[in-house]
């Protein structure tokens, strides 16, 4: 979906000077450069999903990946259940010997009925892979992929090894050759920040290329993290921390991401905007504060599926059926490396409720283009081309009432995209001040896209081409909305709003009036793009 130069319109905005982004007028320059082959495609999926086997969750392996891979059509799902002891099968059947380390009900009952029902062909051509969601040492859960073999599959050793190591199981409950080999070639490890580094170094120094520890809800609960804590995590492991659930999952709690600190101003930081978590939602935050920093440092999308509707209680939508993560995989990698790949590289978007289902958002100066997750260099002086280009479904999957299956059919619609911009300044020291700032001074929005700004292109793509002149290194990125610039209880001069509980005593009513205020209050989050500006 690489835009073509050709068909771009070129549009001249009246947008503030701020941020040494002057927008310019359209005038005749040379002939564009070719546009590039295209050598890959755009995959949707879903890094955090739990089954019956994890202790809070509800739903039975076989539901699960019905609804994400059948009825949602995801490409790819990675299962996430918890990293404590398992109590049930993958059906949901007690445990007859008791609960289990989960690394061991993976590789017991997860990973042989995935296999099974692939083998089988119930699944072709998507794929699913296993990973675990860990209570990480005095901050919150980190979902962690580890890899192995050619092609990559999850490494079931390293998933035992790493719980025996990291978390507080009985080592009576491993095998006891197992423990006798993990003992000789390291310590336990599982209370104290420090022990958190030391997890986080061992992924670094056994699965350097093939692992990931991707940081969930992370603002959920107060004091888990700090800014100084991204960093020292990214710092260490930079190829395995490098990105944050700021879409978050949980959409179906009355508490909105299920962050239910108190609704207070003292916890703001606390709270979601637009069901986003406050780290990617507020302008000039702690993603600003990293992206500033020169970090590539990446947000994605999740469900959190533990189960929908329960009796009295709801909690998370299926996968796929609300929050996707769009990851371009290119063609010279398959499998688990594919989009293992596709999230390093940052070329990646997330959306609520089909708002948009293809971004095509790129920099372009005189004779090159980089993408999402890219870096562009230019010189000073230089004008530099930013290309958006999307386009939204006939509709998404918002019923009336939930799960009657009535559709409400009508068409999500983008109202505005922000363009963002932040300075890129030189990476603080560890220790420093500016090392646990959680602000970007420098970022703001310095431009809103209408329906009044983008035509449609010969592709079907709604298109918008912004012009300014390079003077500084600086990264972009988008977010867009259903809603208007200030709408009561949800935006504010286009920012959103912290959410509201949704207090219904009814049941349905209640289920019916959270479903309506997700449906009703949509957002998408691109990554970055990095402009470097040389002499």
């Amino acid at each position: 979906m690489t835009a073509m130069a050709a068909f771009i319109i070129a549009l001249s905005y009246g947008c503030s000077d701020t941020n040494n982004n002057r927008p310019v007028e359209s005038k005749p320059t040379a002939p564009p450069a070719p546009a590039p082959e295209i050598t890959g495609k755009w995959t949707k999926g879903d890094f955090h999903v739990h089954t019956v086997e994890s202790d809070d969750a509800q739903d039975k392996l076989s539901v699960v990946l019905d609804e994400a891979l059948l009825r949602y059509d995801l490409d790819w799902m990675a299962l996430s259940n918890h990293l404590r002891l398992s109590k049930r099968d993958h059906d949901g059947v007690d445990l007859i010997n008791g609960p289990l380390p989960f690394s061991l009900a993976m590789a017991q009952y997860e990973i042989p009925a995935v296999r099974e029902m692939q083998a089988g062909g119930r699944y072709a051509n998507k794929l699913i892979f296993s990973t675990f969601e860990w209570d990480m040492p005095t901050h919150d859960h980190i979902n962690v992929g580890i890899f192995t073999g050619s092609p990559l599959s999850t490494s079931l050793d390293a998933a035992k090894q790493f719980e025996y190591y990291f978390t507080n199981r009985v080592a009576s409950q491993f095998d006891s050759d197992d423990v006798a080999r993990w003992d000789a070639a390291g310590t336990r490890a599982f209370t104290t920040h420090e022990d958190a580094v030391k997890a986080i170094t061992w992924l670094r120094d056994n699965y350097p290329d093939t692992s990931y520890a991707l940081i969930n809800h992370p603002s959920r609960n107060n004091g888990k993290w700090s800014a100084a804590d991204y960093r020292a995590f990214n710092d260490v492991a930079p190829n395995i921390v490098f990105a944050m659930e700021g879409m978050i999952g949980g959409q179906m709690e009355p508490d909105r991401g299920s962050y239910t600190t108190a609704y207070v101003d003292a916890n703001r930081k606390n709270r979601v905007y637009g069901g986003v978590d406050y780290t990617v939602a507020q302008v000039g935050g702690v993603w600003d504060a990293l992206l500033g920093d020169g970090r590539r440092f990446w947000n994605v999308g999740n469900s959190d599926h533990h189960f929908k509707i329960r009796g009295p209680y709801s909690s998370s939508y299926f996968p796929g059926e609300y929050a996707r993560t769009y990851i371009w995989v290119d063609d010279k990698y398959t499998g688990v490396k594919g989009v293992l790949e596709g999230l390093r590289s940052g070329k990646m978007f997330s959306v609520y409720g089909d708002l948009i289902n293809a971004l095509d958002f790129h920099i372009g100066g005189d004779t090159t283009t980089t993408d999402m997750g890219g870096e562009l260099k230019a010189k000073a002086g230089d004008t530099v081309s930013i290309t958006i280009r999307f386009k939204s479904p006939d509709r998404n999957n918002y019923q009336y009432p939930i799960d009657s299956g009535i559709s409400v059919n009508a068409r999500p619609t983008v109202d505005h995209i922000d363009l963002i911009a932040g300075d890129v300044t030189p990476r603080a020291a560890p220790g420093t001040p500016n090392y646990s700032k959680d602000t970007n001074d420098s970022t703001r929005v310095i431009a809103t896209f209408t329906a009044a700004d983008w035509k449609l292109d010969k592709d079907g793509y709604n298109t918008i081409t912004y012009k300014y002149v390079a003077t500084t290194n600086q990264y972009f990125r988008l977010r867009g909305t259903n809603l208007g610039m200030n709408v009561p209880g949800a935006t504010e001069n286009g920012n959103p709003l912290p959410d509201q509980k949704t207090d219904v005593t009814q049941n349905d009513a209640r289920f019916n009036a959270i479903n309506a205020r997700n449906y009703n209050n949509l957002w998408f989050y691109s990554n970055p793009v990095f402009v470097t500006v040389g002499s």
